[in-house]
């Protein structure tokens, strides 16, 4: 059903945007989908635009006309401090920003579960639970939620921050049986956030229905996202091809896993 005149997808090359692409065109008459790196060629409903998160002025005219934001894009993983900045916190903002002089009232941002990478795994995290980022890239998800808070406080912009765990097409190690997404479920996941009559500041974990979970979605239910996929059945694969790791070694005791190992990536 169509809810949108024009549907922007920052990030829209990476693997997450480019299966958003699909799964959320029945929502907009038009998707509007930004990356600094090449994209396919427009569909006959589709604008491709690149653009530089980190320019402002791109990021205005990138906004202009749309009715919602999925903000995808920036740095996926832990990169130098001056690309984080650039492309995740200078991006963020200029995001935000954009959508508030543009009158856009309501914004999908991919956070990540390093946003509280350090939270050990025994003691559990709700939607409430403060950050303890795990690395830069960490850090820059923290800003965000921050500043989508401020945005909605001040000037009635709503957010939902994913705090998207693993989504990949399968598990592939043990951790990812208690933190797998499914594409499926993502593309589920963004169209509540997107369609659900009120969001206002909403954090939510980006997981599958997994037996094993680090994280609780209880105060989220007003979304409506119900998962359909589990890691469950991937389980004996998982199991016989890995091996259970230490108990005390950062990436097993803390929900960021590796992450919480990293050295500082100016280093």
């Amino acid at each position: 059903m169509t809810r949108f005149n024009r549907l922007l997808i920052t990030g829209a090359a990476g693997n997450l945007g480019s299966e958003l692409r699909r799964g959320l065109a029945p929502l907009a008459k038009t998707l509007r989908l930004s990356d600094r790196a090449d994209m396919a060629s427009a569909d006959k409903n589709e604008e491709v635009v690149q653009c530089e998160l980190g320019d402002f002025d791109s990021v205005m005219n990138l906004v202009e006309g749309c009715d919602a934001i999925v903000h995808f894009g920036a740095a996926s993983i832990e990169r130098p401090w001056a690309e984080i900045l650039e492309s995740s916190i200078k991006g963020g903002y200029n995001v935000y920003e954009a959508a508030r002089r543009h009158g856009v009232r309501r914004i999908v941002y991919a956070s990540s579960i390093h946003a509280v990478g350090f939270v050990r795994r025994e003691d559990g995290a709700d939607t409430d639970t403060p950050h303890r980022p795990d690395t830069l890239y960490g850090v820059s998800k923290c800003f965000v939620e921050d500043l989508a808070k401020m945005y909605f406080d001040k000037f009635g912009i709503e957010s939902a921050c994913l705090r998207i765990n693993s989504c990949f097409p399968e598990p592939t190690d043990r951790r990812h049986l208690a933190t797998w997404m499914s594409f499926r479920d993502l593309v589920q996941l963004v169209e509540r956030c997107l369609v659900s009559e009120r969001v206002g500041h909403t954090v939510i974990y980006g997981i599958s229905d997994n037996r094993e979970v680090f994280f609780s979605n209880h105060k989220v239910a007003h979304l409506g996202y119900r998962p359909v996929d589990s890691a469950e059945e991937y389980r004996e694969r998982v199991e016989a091809a890995t091996e259970p790791g230490d108990p005390s070694d950062p990436g097993v005791a803390h929900v960021g896993g590796v992450f919480c190992s990293y050295a500082h990536p100016d280093d």
